[in-house]
């Protein structure tokens, strides 16, 4: 690759709202003692379009019980579909394309069968949804990942700082966007599919790291307490990429 197309940009953030949860039904008079219920693991865009612009594979971990464990989904649609009868936490990691992030993400949720008790009985028409939205951020990003991603509608790409500019598309391959078959705007589940305001929920996301904060402080105060007062120094590692 060109030597130009890895210049990073300075002060520039680009993020992708994701959703990651789990859709299970009820098999009702088809249900067997250890086949009760059918579900499907996914990560998706918070928007519904396709992710492979970012993901290049994701790897479910499943409950040891099952046969192979260890799924790799390495084309879009990200998800796997099971059937079951037990509750459990299914690790999910994240794989990005070299030009996006070296470093993967681990993500967890929780499966979910059984409704909750307000929500009436279980039925086979209407399925269990539980879904988590959250935001991947990737700061000082490549020219030639901003150029790939800025016209795509799954991500939240800034005006560039006044004094950046990028080479003219002569030199840089700008990738127009076009539908692919990742895309779940026409998935089978999308009419179960939660709709997240994303104002709302950056928000959310926004409090909730901000009282993750302030619990880490008193952590780190509540140890630090009888110590000498020059180690009383509060300071960490600043994350070049996470989710937020």
């Amino acid at each position: 690759m060109d030597a130009s197309k890895n210049k990073r940009l300075k002060d520039v953030e680009i993020s992708f709202p994701i959703v990651y949860g789990t859709i299970s039904f009820w098999l009702g008079k088809k249900a067997s003692e250890y086949h009760s219920h059918r579900w499907t693991v996914y990560v998706r865009s918070a928007n519904n379009e396709d992710l492979s612009v970012i993901v290049k594979r994701v790897v479910f971990q499943l409950h040891p019980s099952f046969q192979n464990p260890t799924r790799v989904v390495e084309q879009p649609p990200f998800e796997l579909s099971e059937s079951g009868w037990g509750e459990f936490e299914i690790a999910i990691t994240l794989y990005f394309h070299s030009d996006v992030c070296e470093k993967r993400l681990d993500l967890f949720h929780q499966l979910k069968l059984y409704p909750e008790e307000e929500a009436g009985p279980q039925s086979t028409k209407k399925p269990v949804v539980v879904e988590t939205y959250d935001e991947i951020v990737f700061p000082e990003p490549t020219e030639a990942f901003f150029q790939r991603v800025q016209n795509h509608p799954a991500a939240n790409v800034p005006r560039l700082p006044p004094g950046i500019t990028l080479p003219s598309s002569s030199s840089m391959e700008i990738v127009p966007y076009e539908k692919k078959r990742g895309d779940t705007k026409d998935h089978h589940l999308s009419q179960w599919f939660s709709n997240f305001s994303e104002a709302d929920e950056l928000l959310k996301l926004a409090a909730a790291r901000q009282q993750a904060h302030i619990a880490k402080l008193r952590r780190q105060l509540s140890i630090m307490e009888g110590m000498p007062q020059q180690s009383k120094v509060l300071s960490g590692p600043g994350q070049q990429f996470g989710h937020i």
